[in-house]
């Protein structure tokens, strides 16, 4: 098959999977909402217990994603330094800049609270993010932007980076629909706990 009709294929497979992949978040969180979140905090706190003074991105969550930010407060209060994500424009990686819960926030892409421009810019080591759907090859389904993709593959070019899927546990799938520059997650955490990936 030409390469651009490949693409073409691929694209419209994926924009297929991700109306399926949002209607089953959507289910999740009418039926979940905060009991996740809390659910969450709990394991994910757990899960970083041993991971030092590791600098770790949140997101802030977004329609039907889960709600993490309980664990960047507990994070936050035991002295971590936590960070959001700030898109800077199309085709570029993510900025981080630190934050936590509590702290002033201003409109960033899509209206999403974004740390305010006087914030300090850090480099995370534990990057925590959205999605759609995961596999357990490592896998997920994002929004089609790519901004995940390309930070995690430029910081795994240049540290040590751990890439952590956060989702509720039914937005798991078989297989997720992917291309050659879509980046494995090393692990996902549910409202259920860690789920260490495969990488097929």
């Amino acid at each position: 098959m030409p390469a651009a009709r490949h693409e073409d294929s691929l694209a419209a497979a994926k924009a297929e999977a991700r109306k399926s992949a949002a209607k089953v978040r959507a289910a999740a969180h009418k039926e979940l909402g905060g009991l996740a979140g809390e659910a969450l905090a709990q394991t994910g706190l757990e899960f970083l217990a041993h991971t030092g003074p590791a600098v770790v991105s949140g997101f802030y969550p977004y329609k039907s994603e889960i709600d993490l930010l309980g664990l960047l407060r507990r994070l936050s209060g035991e002295g971590r330094t936590t960070c959001l994500p700030i898109v800077l424009k199309a085709g570029q990686p993510l900025l981080f800049k630190a934050w936590a819960p509590g702290e002033a926030t201003e409109p960033g892409a899509w209206d999403i609270p974004i740390p305010v421009a006087s914030a300090q810019t850090v480099e995370p080591d534990i990057m925590l993010v959205p999605l759609l759907s995961f596999d357990r090859a490592g896998y997920r389904l994002g929004y089609g932007g790519g901004f995940y993709d390309r930070t995690i593959e430029m910081f795994r070019g240049n540290k040590q980076l751990t890439a952590v899927g956060v989702a509720y546990a039914a937005q798991e799938v078989e297989e997720v629909v992917r291309g050659k520059h879509d980046q494995p997650l090393d692990w996902v955490l549910t409202e259920t706990g860690p789920i260490k990936m495969t990488k097929a």
